[in-house]
């Protein structure tokens, strides 16, 4: 049910996040068809190939395709998917501890819109990556800014009367990043703010 209201979402289905705490917010894929303010940060250090984790539609896949970056999306969603690959970017339906293509020569591996946060258990998620990278390969992911708690939500996704299940979703502040990725086995963090958006480089 998850995938199926997220793929409805992209269709142009009113969709919202709820929350257990009962605080409710619109889910907008809309933001990720396009350029995103900010998206050049991440792309600029995409110089070899470059796997996408929960790529969505595929903005960032399809623009390092255009630039002649092997990249390669991947998402739970069929519908997301097909998105990706109808506009010019390679893309699989799979999730992140899945088997992967290429394990361990992945130059870069992207972490965008928030999606450290996927699974709610980001050092699990920086663990796999690390697994996934190449020596010497980066991890970039967008983090939120400091003042930000990080944090572990359980929430669902709703539409009219039909609601999904409930899962983890982690929220990690620029503060904590460091600390996340030398657990991971990333020994070097870099990061930095672009149009109003934070983001880290784990090496």
């Amino acid at each position: 049910m998850i995938g199926e209201l997220y793929a409805e979402s992209l269709t142009g289905t009113a969709t919202e996040i709820e929350y257990v705490d009962g605080t409710v917010e619109p889910l907008e894929p809309g933001r990720w068809f396009e350029p995103i303010d900010g998206d050049e940060a991440m792309l600029a250090r995409c110089a070899g190939p470059t796997l996408d984790v929960g790529s969505g539609p595929g903005r960032l896949t399809v623009a390092l395709t255009r630039r002649g970056v092997p990249a390669l999306g991947i998402d739970i969603t069929p519908h997301a998917v097909h998105l990706t690959r109808r506009a010019g970017g390679l893309a699989l339906c799979r999730d992140v501890f899945d088997r992967i293509p290429s394990s361990g020569r992945w130059a870069t591996v992207l972490l965008a819109d928030g999606n450290i946060g996927i699974g709610g258990d980001p050092a699990a998620l920086v663990r796999r990556v690390r697994q996934l990278v190449r020596p010497g390969g980066e991890v970039l992911a967008e983090v939120e800014g400091p003042g930000t708690a990080s944090r572990v939500d359980r929430v669902r996704l709703r539409s009219g009367e039909t609601v999904g299940g409930w899962f983890g979703w982690a929220r990690v502040s620029v503060t904590d990043i460091a600390r996340l990725a030398l657990a991971g086995g990333f020994p070097v963090t870099e990061h930095w703010r672009e149009a109003g958006r934070w983001f880290a480089s784990l090496r």
